[in-house]
């Protein structure tokens, strides 16, 4: 029997079930964040209507100017999630320090990092946003979590995941046992599963990169994007073509639905900040799923996943997608 069609909830339950040493707060905790994301696409869906479009009088940790969406979707992850028992603390892109968990409320034995609305900048030009987190164990006493029990490597997650909000919103969702994708029906308020066992063929004919940024890449990705604007007449066996959507959750979507390689690599303007997208809360959730689809994902010198965290919102350079692709381009960095 197929399981298209089980709601979310059903199949979380039933995955649990098939662990018969589960305490189901992983359960829990999995049902608290639908629940954010169910907020989270009402309010993206109606922000325009409702007045909040446009940017905050305020800058994230990062200095990057902030969206109105950025700050009120960060207050519903928090205010869904610190009540609930399932979790020691939090950490979020838009706050520099973690997030405790209010004394009041009992603390759990999971963090969370999460970036609340990835893309934020496509929101008044009506492109995809999204919501990405990443599920860690508290490690020793989750009583007083510290930054340092936030310091674990991308192959410690629990659980990773991200919600894309675009004509349908859709929840991609991996627990370690492949990658499963959920659309939300908004008539009965559920998301359904719709795409069960997601794959990443290992070859591609698309690639997704900022070709403003081309004149800072290193040699090696210079080279990669050269081969692939020649195509055919360049050497390689097929014709490519370029994506951009600048939201990552809507670039990772596309290569887990037909493949594809989306890159944001070092380059000379950021290289003293380690690269651009956030290991934590983006780069280790989205590599955790890619290579749980069959896919590889890579800084070009080294597996993400194996990173040793030095802080809460440190960069790397990312280079993720489809098997094939994503090795020729390790193999020039290790040729370079």
């Amino acid at each position: 029997m197929s399981d298209i069609g089980k709601s979310v909830n059903q199949f979380i339950v039933e995955e649990q079930r098939s662990h018969p040493d589960s305490t189901g707060d992983l359960t829990g905790l999995l049902g608290d964040i639908v629940s954010a994301c169910k907020k989270i696409s009402h309010l993206v869906s109606r922000s325009n209507i409702i007045g909040l479009g446009g940017y905050a009088d305020s800058e994230n940790v990062q200095g990057e100017t902030q969206k109105k969406l950025d700050i009120i979707t960060n207050d519903v992850m928090v205010d869904h999630l610190k009540w609930t028992g399932h979790l020691a603390a939090m950490a979020s892109e838009e706050i520099e320090e973690i997030i405790q968990i209010p004394s009041k409320f009992p603390k759990g034995k999971y963090l969370i990092c999460f970036d609340p609305l990835d893309g934020s900048s496509n929101i008044d030009i009506n492109l995809s946003v999204g919501t990405i987190f990443s599920i860690l164990r508290c490690p020793n006493d989750c009583k007083n979590p510290t930054l340092k029990d936030f310091m674990q490597k991308g192959t410690e997650q629990v659980c990773a995941g991200f919600t894309v909000y675009g004509p349908a919103t859709m929840l991609i969702l991996t627990t370690g046992n492949g990658v499963n994708g959920f659309t939300l029906d908004s008539d009965v308020g559920e998301f359904i599963l719709t795409h069960p066992n997601m794959r990443i063929p290992k070859d591609t004919a698309e690639f997704a990169i900022n070709m403003s940024n081309q004149r800072f890449w290193d040699a090696p990705v210079q080279k990669y994007i050269e081969e692939c604007l020649k195509g055919t007449e360049g050497g390689r066996e097929k014709n490519f073509n370029m994506r951009w959507v600048a939201s990552m959750v809507a670039e990772v979507y596309r290569v887990l639905t037909r493949g594809g390689i989306f890159m944001y690599p070092i380059d000379s303007k950021i290289a003293k900040q380690g690269g651009k997208l956030r290991l934590m809360y983006e780069a280790n959730p989205m590599s955790f799923i890619i290579e749980q689809a069959g896919g590889v994902s890579s800084t070009g010198k080294g597996r993400i996943l194996d990173i040793q965290p030095e802080s809460i919102h440190q960069r790397v350079p990312v280079i993720m997608g489809s098997k094939n692709e994503v090795e020729k381009v390790v193999r020039y960095h290790q040729q370079d």
